[in-house]
């Protein structure tokens, strides 16, 4: 299987180079573990560029490496001004491209299986701006939904799966479970015991997450 470069990348970890619509250029890694044909992609998108997060955050290095053990490709990028990613950060603007240009990667690395949109925190907000038609669904860890001031997926009739903490210090779940009840094709888990950081909860988190996915994948 190869990448959008031509790169084999049907084993290990292969780090790439996104580049946006902008011309930014976003450090990100791909991998799916020993498989040849993937289930599906899966694009992870990292917490708030402001506040420390990058592409090797918990919940996303955690994901990253126990999807691609269940068979996923996935693919995890730094948003622009973040590490090695040209760039500074946009206010959630120029983030959206920088999703795009990750779905886009991600698309043209595994068709033709499908790809979804997993996002944590900042995150989970942006990947719910992105409607691109090549999006078979969504996870939205622990989304604030503050980032941008509407979110267009939430009428698309393709499945959304929210993963909330039942401590989180930064939203309550009840408030998030609210604003989203008349989103269209949206299911919600609470995870007990869980802050926003999800800090010995991560199993949980991959086990939402995969049961959000499952409609998805290739069996």
């Amino acid at each position: 299987m190869l990448d959008g470069r031509g790169a084999d990348v049907s084993a290990g970890a292969h780090d790439l180079v996104i580049r946006t619509d902008d011309g930014r250029e976003l450090e990100a890694e791909l991998t799916w573990g020993d498989r040849t044909t993937p289930r599906a992609g899966v694009v992870l998108c990292h917490p708030h560029p402001q506040y420390g997060g990058t592409m090797r955050s918990l919940v996303i290095s955690v994901l990253f490496a126990e999807l691609s053990a269940a068979g996923f490709a996935c693919l995890r990028f730094n948003f622009r001004g973040v590490e090695a990613s040209t760039g500074s950060y946009d206010h959630g603007e120029g983030e959206q491209l920088d999703v795009l240009a990750a779905v886009a990667t991600m698309a043209n690395a595994v068709a033709p299986a499908p790809v979804a949109l997993v996002g944590w925190s900042f995150g989970a907000d942006m990947s719910l701006t992105v409607v691109d038609p090549r999006v078979a669904g969504w996870v939205a860890i622990a989304p604030l939904l503050r980032f941008r001031p509407t979110f267009p997926a939430a009428s698309e009739r393709r499945p959304k799966h929210l993963v909330l903490a039942a401590n989180d210090e930064f939203r309550p779940p009840g408030d998030v479970e609210e604003a989203v009840a008349g989103w269209t094709a949206t299911t919600v888990a609470v995870v007990p015991g869980a802050s926003h950081f999800f800090v010995g909860r991560t199993d949980r988190v991959v086990a939402e997450t995969l049961a959000g996915l499952a409609g998805l994948a290739t069996p």
